[in-house]
């Protein structure tokens, strides 16, 4: 079936124009499936991944059925972290630089929230934010929310992960009743158990079957002994030389030890979870960026709204939790519709599961043979000599 195109929707000309600006032409299955439902005003809940196109699937029809020359906050997007906060105030200024009635903004931890007072008393239509912030500035009273139409829950399982059930749970109970409740979520089974109750009659828009995995990863494994794997890591790295990789890992215990290990190697390393402060991690995404750093470790949480263009290698220095995770991971590498490569660093234990996993993906996950590990950490050992 061929993809619509937004030219063919019925939109505003302001909205056209921006998306015309923005150079998108043809929806991606998100959007074409999730936008008429949202533009109807019925509860949606929508099951994908980062980087399918969520913003503009919400961002579009909010936008467009915002009120003419209001000046009341009537949408609220809540997301799991700072970086996706950003990326996503990003893209619905995009959407709305032609509407100068509909101002958006982001408040979040690790911003001084002065800063965030003067914008919000500049008026602001649109509020996008982590919950903790957002129930920050609504016991301070520079938030309110009883003219609140629209409100988001953005990569929602990330938010349950990172233990923010009960302010999301504050938060949506302080809403208006008459509201319209959008859930996105790559996952959504322990989502809908907990947000479930807060929408009425949702409509369920599924397209992780459409898009499980990026036919422009070459994905690979590596069979290895656990306490070969830093040296397994650093082959792969040396062999195919990207301009950035990242590596997954389970723990931020783990993501340290690595780190610490690569920095020992002489490897431009920076480890990025959720126990570091909000200007480490800010410090570490900007060295990354800057490519002044080529090895960015990191847990699946810290990773999540991750929005960095050339990645070239993912690897998995541990397989993730479940068959959807890894998905995720590996979505990290070509973005844009340029190629990249996933390793899987995989014990002799752990193939059933890579075998669930390569059958959830649909995808072949071939065997990646290496020099005997022994030889290549002997060899850096005199190197380093």
């Amino acid at each position: 079936m061929q993809n619509k195109r937004f030219d063919e929707m019925t939109l505003s000309k302001e909205t056209q124009r921006a998306i015309a600006e923005m150079k998108f032409e043809v929806m991606t299955p998100i959007q074409s499936e999730a936008i008429p439902f949202v533009m109807e005003g019925r509860d949606v809940i929508g099951q994908a991944q980062t980087g399918t196109g969520k913003t503009l699937a919400f961002g579009i029809p909010i936008i467009e059925r915002l009120e003419r020359g209001g000046e009341d906050i009537e949408a609220l997007i809540l997301c799991p972290t700072r970086e996706l906060a950003v990326q996503i105030t990003g893209e619905l200024k995009k959407l709305a630089r032609f509407r100068k009635d509909v101002q958006v903004v982001a408040v979040y931890g690790g911003q001084p929230i002065q800063k965030q007072f003067d914008a919000l008393r500049k008026g602001a239509r649109i509020v996008v934010g982590t919950p903790g912030r957002i129930m920050d500035h609504m016991n301070r009273g520079t938030i309110r929310l009883e003219a609140v139409r629209f409100v988001v829950l953005d990569e929602a399982d990330r938010m349950l992960d990172m233990g923010f059930v009960d302010d999301m749970k504050t938060i949506l109970f302080a809403l208006p009743d008459e509201r319209q409740t959008l859930l996105f979520s790559a996952t959504i089974q322990s989502v809908i158990s907990v947000v479930g109750k807060f929408q009425t009659n949702p409509h369920m828009v599924n397209v992780v079957g459409e898009q499980i995995t990026v036919p422009q990863v070459e994905q690979a494994f590596v069979e290895v002994k656990p306490w070969k794997k830093v040296d397994a890591v650093c082959h792969l790295i040396d062999t195919y030389n990207p301009v950035s990789s990242l590596i997954f890992c389970n723990t931020k215990r783990r993501v340290d030890e690595i780190v610490r290990d690569l920095q020992h190697r002489g490897y431009h390393a920076d480890s990025l979870h959720g126990d570091m402060s909000q200007s480490r991690r800010d410090s570490a995404m900007l060295r990354f960026r800057r490519k002044q750093s080529k090895v960015l470790v990191a847990t699946d949480v810290a990773a999540r709204g991750l929005d960095v263009k050339d990645v070239e290698v993912v690897i998995n220095y541990d397989l993730p939790q479940d068959e959807e995770h890894y998905i995720h991971r590996i979505g990290r590498t070509a973005r844009m519709g340029r190629g990249g490569r996933a390793f899987s660093l995989v014990m002799s234990s752990e193939l059933p599961r890579l075998r669930n996993i390569q059958d959830y993906a649909g995808a072949r996950i071939k065997r990646e043979m290496v020099p005997n590990l022994q030889s290549i950490s002997q060899e850096m050992a005199q190197q380093a000599v």
